[in-house]
């Protein structure tokens, strides 16, 4: 689990250094190609389900060239039928969230340049707007690790019924969001940190070991706070790790169901 941090519970605006600031992206567009979801609607892997008519990972790519805050794109996995002019640099599946990361950063030739910030987004969030994008972006701190997440009571407002997974510490209960920024250069630093805590989230034992047996008790019990959790996330990754919280629900609201489809096709639909 990555930092939260109060930075944003205002409405987001945008300082001198985050707004003059352009944002290459990486889109997160592969997939199991078993899916029983994707595969229901005809779609070798998720992103490509159809919504109105064109796949959904094309919504995404669309709302990216229509904020002036990105730069050029990197996509990572079959891109979607009308996008291929939408994309800068086409990069193959490595079947792991953390393998496609890290080749999707490695694309666009960053790692090596200071002050690159990197944005990672999953394909899969076709109701987030060029506007909402860049309210994230120009509100993001100066952390090496940044990730934007929602109260559960603005999910719930903005799409009534909506099922999340929510973590409740003692700051509020929130919705992990499906993109992250991320200064490209400290990737090779924090990622064998971040793949050890990915690897050992089923191993109770070795996840205590990892985490501190006190932190995560106080995290299963919402009894930690914002700050706690922030300053012990950073420590295990060896960077600084922030979360942003944000109002907009469109960043939680992920398509990995029926039910989200069809809230995705109404919200999505033509006035």
């Amino acid at each position: 689990m990555i930092a939260f941090s109060q930075s944003a519970q205002a409405p987001l605006s945008a300082g001198p250094t985050s707004a003059a600031r352009r944002w290459n992206a990486v889109v997160l567009g592969g997939g199991d190609p078993g899916d029983p979801f994707a595969a229901a609607h005809g779609a070798a892997v998720k992103p490509l389900i159809a919504i109105h008519g064109q796949p959904m990972a094309l919504y995404v790519l669309k709302t990216l060239r229509a904020c002036p805050d990105i730069g050029r794109v990197a996509y990572v996995g079959p891109v979607p039928p009308g996008g291929e002019a939408l994309v800068d640099v086409r990069v193959t599946d490595h079947g792991t969230l953390i393998g496609n990361l890290e080749v999707g950063v490695a694309a666009l030739g960053l790692m090596q340049q200071p002050e690159q910030r990197v944005l990672v987004i999953t394909a899969d969030i076709p109701m987030l707007t060029a506007a909402q994008l860049s309210d994230v972006l120009r509100a993001a701190p100066d952390a090496g690790l940044i990730y934007p997440v929602v109260r559960r009571e603005d999910c719930e407002r903005t799409y009534p019924g909506v099922k999340r997974t929510y973590a409740r510490l003692k700051d509020g209960t929130f919705t992990g969001g499906n993109l992250f920024l991320l200064d490209a250069a400290l990737v090779p630093r924090f990622l064998p940190r971040l793949k050890a805590v990915l690897a050992a989230r089923k191993q109770p034992l070795k996840l205590a070991s990892l985490i501190g047996v006190g932190v995560l008790l106080r995290l299963l019990t919402g009894q930690l706070s914002i700050q706690q959790l922030q300053e012990r996330v950073s420590s295990i990754l060896g960077v600084s790790a922030r979360a942003l919280v944000t109002p907009h629900a469109a960043v939680g609201t992920d398509i990995d169901k029926p039910g989200d489809l069809e809230l995705a096709e109404r919200s999505l639909a033509q006035p």
